[in-house]
């Protein structure tokens, strides 16, 4: 069975080691050395955990049969052995965004702000997997931990691709995010 449950424990052990972590917007994470990412983790089984974030994956829930299709298609999968950086990105967005509909948030995510399209422009170099922290509890710190791994050639390109994203008007919802950047040893 996959598992849809994924746990980034931040820690001083793991196999990613923390580059820079800082906020955008919003308070920062405490300080950590290291990063592993879990799929079913139990909490219990790292006490030694500065922070533990939990996400699952789920649907693609703003994009359109036709986006879907070019995501597919175009999308590299993550654990490729060139792409030895990588960025763990959680957001969460404020109460306004929650209130709107879904054809609401579709509007401003992808008719406003091209989200998608700006992402399509940047793959396959750069891969992702979203996670969604809503769907567990309310309370988790955050609602999206998105997961991007890239090549260091490509790195230039990741920042130019959150720098697009961070001036869209989708952003404007964006309530604490930090952004932390890791390499693999």
């Amino acid at each position: 069975m996959i598992s849809r449950l994924f746990s980034f424990i931040g820690a001083d052990n793991g196999p990613w080691r923390v580059i820079q972590s800082r906020p955008i917007v919003g308070d920062d994470l405490p300080k950590v050395a290291r990063l592993d990412v879990v799929a079913d983790a139990d909490a219990r089984s790292y006490p030694q955990a500065r922070w533990l974030l939990r996400g699952i994956t789920s649907n693609e829930r703003y994009v359109m049969r036709e986006e879907k299709a070019q995501l597919v298609a175009t999308q590299q999968g993550l654990g490729r052995t060139e792409a030895t950086l990588a960025a763990l990105i959680p957001l969460r967005k404020n109460a306004a965004w929650w209130a709107l509909t879904q054809d609401e948030r579709r509007q401003i995510f992808e008719e406003q702000s091209h989200h998608t399209q700006i992402g399509l422009r940047y793959l396959p170099p750069i891969a992702r997997r979203l996670h969604h922290c809503r769907d567990l509890s309310e309370n988790e710190p955050f609602d999206f931990l998105t997961w991007f791994e890239f090549a260091p050639a490509d790195e230039k390109d990741f920042d130019q691709l959150l720098a697009q994203l961070r001036a869209s008007e989708e952003w404007k919802y964006v309530e604490r995010e930090v952004d932390i950047r890791l390499i693999r040893d």
